[in-house]
């Protein structure tokens, strides 16, 4: 009869770039892994020794070069353990994803991610009697059945998976299929953390060799997780396995938000965190993430009132920030505006509303940076993807910022994930007051935002179908959008992309993601 196979997969963090501080974290969790847990395997992310996703960093020599030095290093410690490492390698036919196996001071086998076009090895290899696959997951690629073919009976997966909104069940259903299929147990270990726009959500997997699937880890949280694999049928025991306890898609948006924001102060070398908060739901959602990212001693909040600004809108702002425990500061933008009109008045005459509009956003930009300039702190940017996607916004104005948690988050999803965050159990953190009001920008008398916009409900179900699923405009048209509407919202989308190309980076949630994925020509007469 088989003994069980102990399994570590080590769902940890390793920031992109820091590739000496990587293997120096590898090497040591691969002796914990070893010591602590008593493993016999220990898997890490893909990408683990740089970071991901490395980029252009690919096209630098020098440092696929130390990637390739610290792999050897890594292998050169490794003993009484087999060790799989992820890291970026210079094949004959070019830079590719790679995973390396070290045993007993040495690189005992590599596997590479499939190249278009062509298949690479199956890459197999023994421990105390199993035969092992190992894979990389690469653009959601994973050939499986030719592991199986090679004599496998475990499949070992590394993976640097972004976070998308429906990740965890994509994930699961074709972990499930290519388990199933060629009777191949699988254990999958993906990435967690954040980088830029790009948000790591672990729930690494177990799936037996008849498709069954394990719970995911829990998201968004790095963790050792262990498991005995029995060779005779091919099934895993999970041991020390933090279970992901809410999947919903509000739960998850959430924790990806924070995450992001979290990492991104973290990694740039941010304490601190301020915005400009208006009493409006974005900012409120965006202070809400920032006490949950990095704490509310470490969060500024800053009113600044305008002749516009409602008693109300300053009254929200106010409790949100005393019912969170942040430091409010209130700086009047009036003397800063009319500076402004003084100084442009004589060039160009009589100042139309639209630029005074504008000057009120900029003038709480400048302000904001100014405190940015002298705190240190990360300015953080409200604007959420419906006002993104149709350039609603002011350049060098409410766009102002380091980092954008809203980025890929229509408003429509903003309003259920402020209920939801209230529903969390530790208090109201947004306002009942800030979700019930109507939008407004109150950069004029009674202004609201659908006297600029369709309503919001129509705005995102457009939007969706145009950036996230394709639809042309005469199929949006067709499935019961109104003509006018389309062609509006869809010129605003083509000639705002100037304004997008300068905004600041911001989590990436969706296949749709401005900056990140979804890249649209400046200047284009493609109309569709």
């Amino acid at each position: 009869m088989s003994r069980p196979l102990r399994i570590a997969l080590a769902q940890f963090d390793f920031p992109l770039g820091e590739v000496e501080g990587n293997a120096r974290r590898i090497a040591a969790l691969i002796i914990e892994a070893r010591d602590a847990h008593r493993a016999a395997l220990v898997v890490f992310p893909g990408l683990a020794l740089s970071g991901s996703p490395p980029l252009d960093l690919l096209s630098r020599p020098a440092f696929l070069a130390e990637c390739r030095r610290g792999i050897e290093t890594l292998a050169s410690q490794t003993r009484g353990i087999t060790a799989v490492v992820g890291w970026p390698c210079r094949t004959d036919a070019g830079v590719v994803t790679a995973a390396s196996v070290l045993r007993d001071g040495r690189i005992i086998a590599t596997a590479y991610a499939r190249q278009p076009g062509a298949a690479a090895p199956a890459c197999v290899f023994e421990l105390a009697g199993v035969t092992m696959g190992l894979a990389v997951e690469d653009r959601g690629d994973l050939e499986s059945d030719a592991i199986a073919a090679a004599g496998a009976t475990l499949g070992l997966v590394v993976a640097a998976e972004p976070f998308e909104h429906e990740a965890l069940a994509r994930d699961a259903e074709r972990l499930s299929a290519r388990a199933a299929s060629p009777r191949l147990a699988l254990a999958r270990c993906n990435a967690v953390g954040a980088q830029d726009a790009w948000i790591f959500h672990g729930a690494s997997r177990l799936a037996d060799a008849d498709g069954h699937l394990h719970p995911p880890a829990a998201a968004f949280r790095e963790a050792w997780l262990t498991a005995d694999f029995d060779p005779a049928n091919r099934r895993f025991a999970p041991l020390s396995w933090p279970a992901e306890g809410d999947a919903s898609r509000q739960s998850l948006t959430w924790r990806a938000l924070v995450a992001g924001t979290r990492g991104y102060a973290r990694k740039n070398g941010f304490g601190s965190i301020l915005l400009g908060l208006s009493g409006g739901l974005d900012s409120a959602l965006v202070l809400a993430i920032a006490v949950d990212a990095l704490g509310a001693e470490n969060t500024t909040a800053v009113r600044l009132p305008s002749r516009y600004t409602s008693a109300l809108s300053n009254d929200l702002a106010q409790e949100q920030a005393q019912a969170l425990g942040v430091r409010m500061l209130t700086l009047p933008i009036e003397a800063t505006v009319a500076s402004a009109l003084q100084t442009l008045s004589p060039a160009i005459g009589e100042v139309p509303g639209l630029v005074v509009e504008n000057l009120q956003s900029r003038a709480r930009g400048l302000l904001l940076m100014g405190l940015s300039n002298a705190t240190g702190a990360l300015l953080l940017a409200a604007g959420n993807k419906s006002e993104v996607a149709v350039g609603y916004c002011t350049l060098y104005g409410d766009t102002c910022g380091g980092y954008a948690p809203l980025k890929d988050l229509y408003k429509s999803a903003a309003f259920d994930l402020a209920r939801w965050r209230n529903a969390q159990g530790d208090g109201v953190r947004i306002p009942e007051g800030v979700i019930a009001r109507a939008p407004s920008a109150e950069l004029r008398e009674d202004q609201r935002d659908e006297d600029s916009l369709p309503p919001y409900a129509v705005l995102d179900a457009l939007l969706d179908q145009y950036l996230e699923h394709g639809r042309s405009a005469a199929q949006l048209i067709d499935s019961g959008f109104e003509p006018d509407t389309v062609q509006r919202v869809l010129r605003l989308v083509r000639i705002s992309e100037w304004k997008r190309a300068q905004g600041a980076p911001g989590p990436r949630l969706s296949r749709s993601a401005f900056g990140s994925v979804l890249n649209l020509p400046v200047t284009s007469g493609y109309t569709g």
